[in-house]
Parts: C-alpha cells; structure tokens; sequence
C-alpha cells in the first residue's frame, strides 16, 4: 500500500523544505505556506523514498525529507512511471500530475556533493484537484 512518508515545506524560495506535521492543499494554489504556491503546473512536488534511498549510498551527508526541495515524501508508488494526467487520492485531497522530472540547476547542493541528483528524472509535480489536508501516514491512491 502506497503512503505519505513525510510533508515538508520552504516558507522562502532557495531554502530547504523541513518536515511539517501535516499540509494545506488549496484549488488554484498548492500547499498553504509553501514558498513555491501559486496558480501553475507545479504547485506540488512528489518523490519516492525509493528514489532518495539510491541516493543515500552514495551520499556523504544525510539526506533527510525535503532535501530535495519535494514537498511530499512517498513509499510504495512507482511516482516516476506515472503519466501526466494521473490522479492521485492523498489522503482527503486529490492531485493530477503535470510534470515529471525537472531541469536540475548546477548549483545544487546535492549533485554537487554526490556527482547526480534524482529530482530531475524521478520527482513529479502536481496541480490540486481537491482541496484538504495530507499527513505523515495518509494513503495514497491511483485513481482510474
């Protein structure tokens, strides 16, 4: 069974997102207090703890949730073959994906101390549906 690991956010562009207890997600918004909100395609990010766990044998440093700038941490979903289009059931709220990956800026702290960084190709982003609130624990679905 999929589920949230962690939910984190930045409340100022350019920091790293910290694990919060739960997260508001707004229609035409995103994630309430989250630096990257707003009316556009990537109002939430995903990653795998899959994905972050490959990292973490390479890395010299921790690589706690948020590290990668994500503002939901998942487990037990194949986040990285999902098609745009998809929608998710996280917890009481839903979600479509529009993005999957991202260009990677070179200054990244993370591909610059492990050589490479995983939110390029396996992290996805994600437009609100349905509005609510996501917790640590909460299940997520693939909805048909």
């Amino acid at each position: 069974m999929a589920r949230v690991v962690s939910v984190n956010i930045s409340e100022k562009k350019g920091t790293l997102k910290k694990p919060v207890p739960e997260i508001e997600l707004k229609l035409r918004h995103g994630i309430v207090g989250d630096a990257h909100a707003g009316d556009w395609h990537r109002q939430i990010s995903l990653l795998a703890e899959e994905s972050i766990d490959t990292m973490r044998a390479l890395s010299p440093v921790p690589l706690d949730s948020g590290i990668f700038a994500e503002n939901i941490n998942t487990t037990g979903i194949d986040l990285k073959h999902l098609p745009v289009g998809t929608h998710l059931r996280i917890g009481e709220t839903e979600v479509e994906v529009t993005q999957i990956g991202k260009e990677c800026h070179n200054d990244c702290a993370i591909k610059q101390a492990v050589g490479r960084c995983v939110m390029p190709t396996e992290g996805i982003f994600a437009v609100v549906v349905k509005e609510g609130v996501v917790r640590p624990g909460d299940e997520i679905e693939v909805l048909k």
